[in-house]
């Protein structure tokens, strides 16, 4: 599984870097800290999974799935936030599931394998 952590706190990728390594079937994890840097990715890889920060800088969370469904329409996008009421905007603008950052990890972790069995 080919996944990309799109979020601007390098602690937060790094945490997930290493959850996924540890804990997932990831084979392949690229990290972008703003929507540039996503959209550099998106455009040179091909994605299986996006954990997209609703909060990413130089793109909104709106614009940002919009060009990732634009860009790989199948890849499957969890929105990671730590407002829980961004749940339903990012489920109404075509994530796949919302994950608060204020979660257990095994949330992140079920929601991944729920998304791509």
């Amino acid at each position: 599984m080919r996944v990309l952590i799109a979020d601007d706190e390098p602690r937060v990728r790094s945490a997930l870097r290493l959850l996924l390594r540890q804990e997932s079937d990831a084979s392949e994890i690229y990290e972008a800290g703003d929507g540039a840097a996503m959209m550099r990715c998106v455009s040179r890889k091909h994605l299986d999974l996006v954990i997209l920060d609703w909060n990413l800088p130089q793109v909104g969370g709106y614009t940002a799935l919009k060009a990732l469904r634009a860009a790989q329409p199948d890849v499957a996008i969890i929105v990671l936030n730590s407002q829980s009421e961004t749940r339903h905007a990012a489920l109404a603008t075509g994530a796949d599931a919302f994950v608060s950052k204020a979660d257990p990890p095994e949330r992140l972790l079920a929601t991944i394998a729920d998304l791509t069995i």
